[in-house]
Parts: structure tokens; C-alpha cells; sequence
């Protein structure tokens, strides 16, 4: 059985990269990265994302589809809104810790997926006529999506599934454009979490020829990432930021890792809860009960993401106290 949950997660590390360095931010302040150029609306519709307005970054979003129905940048974007909503919407705390730990199927998944699967669709459409490093990145994200849904969801067949698509396509990406700057994003998460695994999973790793990492190494390039990446910059600092929090204890370096998202973005209640997490962990009582009160008062559209962050805030305000 140890073998077996090894075999899902290694496949989930290894496609786990590719997720996230085609996430969150994967069109990032209007330029553009190879062969890929982001449209004015579709900056807009991310901005609106980072910017915590989930719900308005879906609208922004569809307004795409409509505009263009046969390009999968649209059905991307609005995925990813749909995600972090999702994310927001399961947040809880383990281990003192405030993260989305996994949950149940639900109504919604359904249309999620599909929003996934169009995107996927269209691009392979449209490598078809014309292969690209670009279309490979769109159908990658589109895996991406449907991978990040089925590993909340704790399917662990479907993850890896999904996971290798994603892995393969950009693979292809790669080889097509090696110069995309994101790329370090990636890389720099499958050495970061290979590196954190236990020695037993470690010595199967080994046996099982799947390649090996260095934390330092992952640290290195997500940092790069997150200041010279164009598509996926946020993602590298998010993710760069939590798991210094999560696996190294890195709570300061984290922090600073962290403050510029929070800065740039006040109104997005997970980046304002993860720093009142680390607040609360480097022991500063004070700022953590500004930016949990802040997250308290924000006004969120969606009632179940509301919901979660006000528990969470008063569960650790009640702790400061």
C-alpha cells in the first residue's frame, strides 16, 4: 500500500510543476513570453482574480468565451477563477496551518471540468493546424486544472491521470520554446517537493528511476520565477512562500517571500490569511490581529469562500486573545 500511495504521489509531483507554472497568474501584465501575447481584457480578468474578486474575474472571463469561442484562453481563465474559489471555499487549519486540505464531490465540479476540457479541446484544435509552444501551454493548463480538482478531491488515479497529460504538454511546450521564462516556476516546484519526501520514499524513488531534485535548487528557481517569470510570477511567490511555511518552517523568509502579493493585492482574503498565519507563527500578536480583522471585514461575494475566512479569522483572533 506504501508503494502504491508512493506511485500516485510521485506521478503528482512530477506533474505538480507543470500545474502550477501554468496557474494562478499563467497571463501576467500584457506581455508576452515566446509565442504567447495576452489581450488587454484578458490581463483585466486576472488582475480582477489576483485581486481576490473571484466572481467578477468569471464574468470578465465568459465575456472572453463570447468574444472568442474558438481560443481557450477564455475557458482557462474562468477555471481558474472557479479554482481559487474553490480553494477559498474549503480553507481550513491543520497543524496550526491555514490551507484547503481536500473535500468531498460536489454540484459544481461537474461545469469546472468541462471548462477544463474545452480549453483542452481547442487547443489540440488548434495545434493541429499549427503546432505551438503556445497551444501546448494552453492544453497543459487545461490538464492542470482537472488535476488540482481530482487532488482536492482525493482521487489519486485521477490526479496522476490528469498530472501526466499535463507533464506531456509541457514537455512539448519545452521543446518547441526552451526561452519561456516561466519554466523555472515549474522546475523549481518538482525540486522542492522531490527533496522534501521522506528516505524510504527517497530509496523507492531511486529504484523506480524517477528523477531526483534539490530543495535548494527549487528554491533558487522559484525565486527566479517570481521576479522575471511573465506568466506564472504569482504562482511561484504563492506557492514559494507557503511551502517554506509548511515544510522548512521558514516563517520569516516566508513572510518576506509573501509581503508583496499582499501588498499589491489587500483585498485577496488567501494572501491576507496566509500572513496572518505567519504573523501568528513568528509570534508578531499585534499584526496578526490586523490582518485577521482585515480578512474578517472583507466583503466577499461568495457566501461558503465568506464563510470560511471569518471562521478561520475569529478561530485565531480568539487564540490571540
Amino acid at each position: 500500500m506504501r508503494i502504491a500511495t508512493f506511485l500516485w504521489f510521485a506521478l503528482l509531483l512530477a506533474t505538480t510543476p507543470t500545474s502550477a507554472r501554468a496557474r494562478t497568474h499563467f497571463f501576467s501584465g500584457g506581455k508576452t513570453s515566446g509565442q504567447i501575447a495576452v489581450s488587454a481584457d484578458a490581463q483585466e480578468a486576472i488582475e480582477t482574480i489576483d485581486g481576490g474578486d473571484f466572481a467578477g474575474g468569471i464574468a470578465q472571463a465568459r465575456q472572453i468565451e463570447q468574444t472568442n469561442p474558438d481560443e481557450p484562453l477564455g475557458y482557462l481563465i474562468e477555471g481558474e477563477a472557479r479554482w481559487w474559489e474553490m480553494y477559498c471555499q474549503n480553507l481550513d487549519v491543520k497543524y496550526g496551518m491555514i490551507d484547503a486540505w481536500g473535500r468531498s464531490k460536489q454540484p459544481g465540479d461537474a461545469e469546472y471540468l468541462a471548462l477544463a476540457d474545452k480549453a483542452v479541446q481547442l487547443a489540440e484544435a488548434r495545434i493541429k493546424e499549427n503546432d505551438s509552444a503556445e497551444m501546448h501551454i494552453y492544453a497543459g493548463l487545461g490538464w492542470a486544472l482537472k488535476a488540482r480538482l481530482y487532488g482536492l478531491r482525493s482521487e489519486r488515479r485521477n490526479t496522476a491521470r490528469a498530472g501526466v497529460q499535463a507533464r506531456a504538454e509541457f514537455l512539448r511546450a519545452q521543446k518547441l520554446d526552451p526561452s519561456l521564462a516561466d519554466e523555472d516556476t515549474g522546475l523549481g516546484l518538482y525540486n522542492y517537493y522531490i527533496d522534501t519526501l521522506s528516505s524510504f520514499v527517497k530509496i523507492l524513488r531511486f529504484f523506480m528511476g524517477i528523477p531526483g531534485g534539490s530543495k535548494k535548487e527549487g528554491i533558487a528557481q522559484l525565486t527566479n520565477a517570481m521576479e522575471h517569470a511573465e506568466l506564472t510570477p504569482v504562482d511561484a511567490r504563492f506557492y514559494l512562500a507557503k511551502n517554506l511555511r509548511t515544510y522548512d518552517f521558514q516563517y520569516e523568509q516566508a513572510l518576506e517571500t509573501l509581503q508583496p502579493l499582499v501588498e499589491k493585492y489587500p483585498r485577496n482574503p488567501i494572501f491576507l490569511l496566509l500572513r496572518a498565519n505567519l504573523y501568528t507563527e513568528l509570534g508578531r500578536k499585534e499584526l496578526a490581529d490586523v490582518d485577521f480583522r482585515e480578512a474578517e471585514s472583507l466583503d466577499i461575494s461568495d457566501a461558503e469562500c465568506a464563510a470560511h475566512v471569518k471562521q478561520i479569522a475569529e478561530k485565531f483572533l480568539g487564540t490571540l486573545q
